[in-house]
């Protein structure tokens, strides 16, 4: 003869629709089902926050599997264990009675166990004459294998969540990092564009992004981002394809392929009375011009060339490409350019061969009638691929080179290096030019 199974908690503790669901499920386990205990709790584990437990919780589900002697749960097998309060807390690393009641509720609650009290409330286990158990009262786990599909499939879908989260966070923190650099760039660089605008977006953006935030929030401002780091980057590589096609990313200026030499205003009348100055070369050294070197000049060779822009330094010696122009542009209105002259130069330029060409019409600024519409001039050259800043400076530097040259000979003492226009306030020696440099600027012609 069967006993009944109890169903109900003991005491004061109220029944729930709760546990009714959880007695139905358990009462439809099949009886050829099979899991591992451990491998359902893992499951269970990772899924805690769908169902509602808490980490103590799961110690004590944890505590009570335990007690099962079996690795497996099957629904052939008595699922309920009947361990005392003395040995749950044991197990459960000490936990205070009143703790542990509390998440044995949270427990059943969450449908993972069910309460099967005896009459007096005492849980423990009645054996046959086999030494069967026949009836026991305690916690049944059948919840546990009749749920274990739904756990496992329930672990896979935190588990994609959380790395779909994670993805998200690489993507924001990513296209975040890109969008400053890129901004930064082209402010740093003078890049024509609305960076004004554009830092607003960006702000606008981030300013959305709270403290925690699910997925879906990120997944909005990632895709903003994104859409803010596409109009950035078309518009720096729209500037850069318009300033230098043929460059790769290792050249940061302007290579040019014809350049014409009638644009040179080192050659330019000696009286100061025009604007238009000749290359200093003759049409037979059209082909000498147009073998120049299709790479940047050294910076050291423009200091060379043209030691005045020493002057608008502050103090600070001039060490990379971004310090000369930092000192062109500061150069720019004591020689009569506007602003949207140097900024036309710029764009149409790049800053690199724009700050040549101001240093070098500063240079010679006192034989310039109209150092502005000279560079606007230049520009139009540019703009149409005839004008170079090789030959500019390799003129310089002739001119410099004879100037030393007749110094050292003791002719015409008046004109020594100090008195053709350095400004640098450093010595002569340093101005002079390697022997071997000399000797390839007159095997070519310059």
């Amino acid at each position: 003869m069967l006993t009944h199974i109890a169903t109900t908690p003991f005491g004061r503790r109220p029944m729930t629709l709760g546990q009714i669901s959880s007695q139905v499920t358990a009462r439809n386990v099949e009886q050829d089902a099979k899991v591992s205990k451990w491998q359902v709790f893992r499951d269970i584990r990772e899924s805690k926050e769908a169902l509602g437990a808490t980490d103590r919780a799961l110690a004590v589900l944890n505590a009570l599997l335990t007690f099962h002697r079996d690795e497996e749960l099957t629904g052939e097998g008595n699922l309920v264990v009947f361990p005392s309060n003395e040995q749950l807390i044991r197990r459960a690393n000490g936990m205070p009675p009143t703790t542990l009641r509390r998440h044995i509720a949270v427990l059943v609650d969450c449908g993972l166990i069910i309460r099967r009290d005896s009459p007096n409330g005492k849980r423990f286990a009645r054996k046959g004459l086999g030494g069967a158990i026949e009836q026991a009262y305690g916690f049944d786990l059948s919840p546990i294998l009749a749920r274990a599909e739904e756990f496992r499939e329930l672990a896979g879908a935190v588990a994609a969540e959380r790395k779909a989260f994670r993805l998200v966070k690489e993507r924001l923190t990513i296209c975040r990092r890109d969008v400053v650099k890129l901004i930064d760039a082209g402010i740093n660089e003078s890049v024509p564009g609305n960076w004004r605008g554009f830092l607003g977006r960006y702000e606008a953006i981030i300013a959305r992004l709270p403290r925690t935030a699910p997925r879906q929030v990120l997944e909005g401002i990632a895709s903003d981002l994104e859409d803010l780091w596409v109009d950035v980057h078309q518009t720096l590589e729209t500037f850069v394809k318009s300033q230098n096609p043929d460059a790769n990313e290792s050249h940061s200026g302007r290579h040019i392929q014809n350049s014409n030499p009638d644009h040179n205003p080192i050659g330019e009348s000696q009286d100061g009375s025009g604007n238009k100055v000749e290359a200093g070369r003759d049409a037979e050294h059209t082909d000498n011009v147009r073998s120049l070197p299709q790479r940047d000049l050294p910076l050291g060779m423009v200091l060379s060339a043209c030691p005045e822009i020493a002057n608008y330094t502050r103090g600070i010696q001039i060490r990379t490409w971004r310090d000369f122009a930092v000192a062109a542009d500061r150069a720019r209105p004591t020689i009569g350019v506007s602003p949207s002259a140097w900024q036309e130069a710029v764009e149409v330029m790049g800053s690199q061969n724009a700050s040549i060409t101001l240093a070098s019409i500063l240079q010679r600024a006192e034989h310039i009638r109209s150092c502005g519409g000279y560079l606007r001039d230049l520009t139009e050259k540019a703009r149409a691929q005839k004008f170079s800043v090789w030959p500019m400076i390799t003129a310089l530097l002739n001119a410099r080179v004879g100037a030393l040259e007749k110094a050292a000979a003791g002719k015409g003492a008046e004109e020594s290096p100090a008195e053709l226009g350095d400004g640098s306030g450093v010595d002569a020696g340093s101005l002079d030019i390697s022997d071997a440099l000399r000797d390839s600027m007159k095997k070519k012609g310059w």
